[in-house]
């Protein structure tokens, strides 16, 4: 679990947001995000009029490094890895690169998850995690924002708090609450709260299924996938994953859509992920022309099996079978 101070917020999205207001990112300055991820990764610092800078990605969709050294200019103002599906960015490295420039994670993916036994969210000077209905816990929407860096919090609760100092009139440490920051409505509702405060107490029983049906889908269905072509999507060997999602890649998108169109003619549905950022309608406003092919084959070739929390053995036996027989024929 978690080692760091930490605030529930309305999302992941949001918890980034704040961490832009936090961090001072504003008109002028660049922030290196990688270009496979969703759109929040981006929007949170274009909102503060900053510039998304998109940085290729690896093989398992996380941030390249040595891109991010590449990238690097006198505007950085931040860095944000997002830990794809669960599976730890090289963080030792990242902070190597990015030197004194702070590291924002976007670990909305990766609850529970880690980094050589280091949680992940906990390495920059803050992080993202979601409880999104689609995420391995939560309380249909919702998020946190985690701090490696204390003496953001006392900040970050005005912001979250329409930029007043309401907490402190709470603990009794002012006689009347005012308005001190720049904010907005970042609380999450007690009744989301509640929800989640249940999931969270199922957890590591909850990470541990989602983590054997990962482990059962690479075990079954890594030695078809790569005589189709394709790669299983792995995470670090010195990583911790969280068993969030299983995908695999092939060689070709025709590959990929004939095998999600064979799978849902089965009854299993199936599904691609992102749309890489740099070459959205948005992102091709922003973004300076260079080619960044592992985001663009990730997302032309991506595809991702069922994987949730109460699939019975029936369930995954199945998906399995049917995967099997469909990659006979791409």
């Amino acid at each position: 679990m978690l080692d760091r101070p930490a605030l529930l917020v309305t999302s992941a999205t949001h918890a980034l947001e704040m961490a832009a207001v936090l961090l001072g990112i504003g008109a002028g300055d660049e922030v290196i995000v990688p270009a496979y991820t969703i759109s929040s990764t981006a929007n949170a610092f274009l909102l503060r009029g900053a510039k998304p800078v998109f940085a290729d990605v690896d093989r398992s969709g996380n941030i390249d490094p040595a891109e991010v050294a590449r990238l690097l200019s006198r505007r950085t103002r931040a860095v944000v890895p997002v830990h794809y599906g669960g599976h730890s960015c090289d963080m030792d490295h990242l902070r190597t690169v990015a030197g004194s420039i702070p590291l924002i994670e976007d670990a909305a993916q990766a609850i529970g998850a880690a980094f050589r036994g280091t949680p992940l969210g906990t390495f920059g000077a803050c992080g993202a995690i979601s409880f999104h209905e689609t995420k391995n816990i939560g309380c249909g929407e919702g998020g946190a924002l985690v701090f490696g860096d204390p003496s953001l919090v006392d900040r970050a609760d005005q912001i979250r708090e329409k930029g007043t100092d309401r907490r402190r009139f709470e603990l009794g440490l002012v006689g009347r609450y005012t308005w001190v920051d720049v904010g907005s409505s970042y609380t999450l509702s007690e009744l989301n709260a509640a929800w989640l405060s249940a999931q969270l107490e199922e957890l590591p029983r909850i990470q541990s299924r989602r983590q054997w049906i990962w482990d059962f889908y690479a075990k079954e269905l890594e030695a078809p996938v790569e005589r189709a072509g394709g790669y299983v999507v792995r995470g670090r060997k010195d990583g911790s994953p969280n068993g969030h999602l299983f995908a695999f890649v092939f060689r070709s998108g025709a590959q990929r859509n004939h095998f999600i169109g064979q799978m849902g003619e089965k009854g299993i549905s199936c599904r691609f992920h992102f749309t890489a950022l740099h070459t959205s309608p948005m992102g091709r406003k922003l973004h300076d022309g260079r080619a960044l092919p592992q985001s663009e084959r990730l997302s032309e070739c991506l595809v991702r099996l069922p994987l949730y929390f109460q699939m019975s053995d029936g369930d995954v036996d199945r998906v399995v079978t049917t995967a099997v027989e469909v990659l006979r024929t791409v």
